[in-house]
């Protein structure tokens, strides 16, 4: 995955925003203004991708276990956070999966009219 890749697969999810609300490094990807994946441009440039994801606090110490890719969240809260570094033993499929867990954990943590607005407006 590359990161036009990341891009276009963010934003193919209903009701998903680009800002740069930190820095003009990090891209944020959010959904009902929560939000569910972190990038670091400079860290694409130089070939050291890697993403910061929203997570089940069971299931991200599960996958840290799991997978060497699978770090505590940089700069987030360790128990929600994960931070997954490509090039190593997480593969495309996997990190969609990761993109697609983020994302739906995000979306179901809104608000029921939230969630109406954002199905509604896909429509």
């Amino acid at each position: 995955m590359n990161i036009q890749q990341l891009y276009e697969f963010c934003l193919s999810k209903k009701g998903v925003t680009e800002h740069f609300p930190f820095d003009d490094d990090t891209l944020v990807f959010k959904v009902g203004g929560k939000m569910f994946c972190l990038t670091s441009l400079k860290q694409w440039e130089i070939n050291e991708p890697s993403l910061n994801l929203k997570c089940d606090p069971n299931k991200a110490e599960e996958l840290r276990t799991e997978y060497e890719a699978i770090q505590p969240g940089y700069h987030m809260s360790k128990k929600h956070w994960n931070t997954v570094n490509f090039h190593s033993d997480v593969n495309d499929t996997m990190m969609c999966k990761l993109i697609n867990d983020s994302y739906d954990l995000v979306f179901k943590s809104l608000t029921k009219k939230i969630q109406a607005e954002i199905l509604d407006n896909e429509n």
